[in-house]
């Protein structure tokens, strides 16, 4: 039974959403969390790879939602040059629909209601003020009203939008993706592949997370504006017959990825935005998982402060905005930058730069000497970087 009026209602039941009702139901806020579709997970829109570090702070990895263990990373240039990169570090693939049901669950053990099937059309404001929301549900529409609303509902958001914020992004700052799990194929186990190229991904990468001795999760991201006129989906039908021809294609799943920078503002009135709704994904690699999580976390515990507080007006939201900015936002910047920079890259870039580093030994591959060594055999790579900021 959905009540009148809660501390805090989340829009959005993924990985951001889900922290952020934990959180602010952990610090004794009465919450509800909704979620559009059936199921908390689905559909999958993520290429399900994750950094251990990062996600040991903040949840504890459990075997029902590790698909896979990585330690390393392979480069494959234009030309098929492949460069190996030991990086000594363990990642994840998860398997997204029972990790995302398991954070719902820990999000309704510390106390938040969590309702599925519930399309929230709308909010409710008053004088610049968000103080709830309005949500369809199959059998029914109905006002709740909240202190607090936090927008955690993804690229698609509206939340952030009907709060006044700017939450578009130009399209050089936005990758369309389309992901296959294939089948029957030949992995490296060992190795998160990326696929570098213009006739590959323009714009973007190709991927290949391993979850299994032959399986895969296999995608590609393109940026907006340089898709040739080809969409996502194509251009990875085009990858997969070159490199999977004959595998079995056993899920596809379509959406896009912010790669810009953060909005001006997180926050207002009544209100925060969290996860791909605020483009909080490393604009480098698309990455989202974690930073949702840490969002999540941050936002649950302003927002069950400011209750307690019994003040949630811009000011005191503004904590979000700022421990946001403070952990992470010279990261997001700094991505941005080297985002701008490679993504911009010829292809007989790429190809030099793969040819020089192929040469060094693999233990010495580290991403900081494979920056420097690149540079100091082809110093005009540095002149093509500098020229995608002019």
């Amino acid at each position: 039974m959905i009540r009148d009026a809660y501390d805090v209602v989340v829009v959005g039941g993924g990985p951001a959403g889900s922290m952020s009702a934990r959180h602010a139901a952990a610090g004794g806020a009465s919450v509800l969390l909704l979620e559009k579709d059936r199921d908390l997970g689905l559909p999958v829109r993520c290429a399900e790879g994750v950094g251990k570090e990062a996600l040991d702070r903040y949840v504890d990895p459990d075997p029902r939602w590790i698909s896979s263990k990585l330690g390393n990373v392979r480069f494959t240039a234009p030309d098929g040059t492949q460069v190996d990169l030991l990086t000594n570090t363990v990642g994840y693939i998860l398997n997204r629909r029972v990790f995302d049901h398991e954070l719902g669950r820990q999000a309704a053990q510390a106390g938040a209601q969590v309702i599925t099937k519930a399309y929230v059309n709308g909010l409710l404001t008053r004088n610049g003020t968000v103080q709830g929301v309005k949500i369809k549900l199959p059998d029914r529409s109905l006002e709740v009203k909240a202190k607090i609303v936090i927008g955690a509902d993804g690229i698609e958001s509206r939340v952030g939008r009907w709060a006044g914020l700017r939450t578009h992004w130009a399209p050089k700052d936005f990758e369309t993706c389309y992901q296959m799990t294939l089948g029957g194929i030949e992995v490296d186990e060992d190795f998160v592949d990326c696929h570098f190229g213009n006739d590959v991904a323009p714009g973007g990468y190709a991927w290949v997370f391993p979850k299994g001795k032959d399986i895969a999760n296999v995608g590609c991201g393109v940026s907006v504006s340089r898709t040739n006129g080809k969409n996502a989906k194509q251009w990875l039908e085009q990858f997969v017959e070159h490199h999977f021809p004959k595998a079995s294609v056993l899920a596809c799943v379509a959406g896009g990825v912010p790669a810009g920078k953060l909005p001006k503002k997180l926050h207002g009135n009544g209100f925060m935005i969290v996860g791909d709704a605020a483009a909080m994904a490393n604009p480098l690699t698309g990455g989202g998982i974690t930073n949702a999580l840490a969002a999540g976390k941050v936002a649950g515990e302003v927002a069950a402060g400011a209750i307690r507080k019994e003040s949630w007006n811009e000011k005191v939201l503004a904590e979000f905005s700022q421990r946001w900015d403070k952990g992470w936002g010279n990261d997001q910047r700094r991505f941005y930058m080297i985002k701008e920079a490679v993504h911009h890259l010829s292809d007989d870039t790429f190809n030099r730069a793969a040819h020089i580093l192929c040469k060094m030994p693999l233990q010495d591959r580290t991403l900081k000497k494979v920056f420097m060594t690149t540079l100091a055999h082809d110093p005009k790579i540095l002149i093509e970087i500098a020229r995608s900021f002019v």
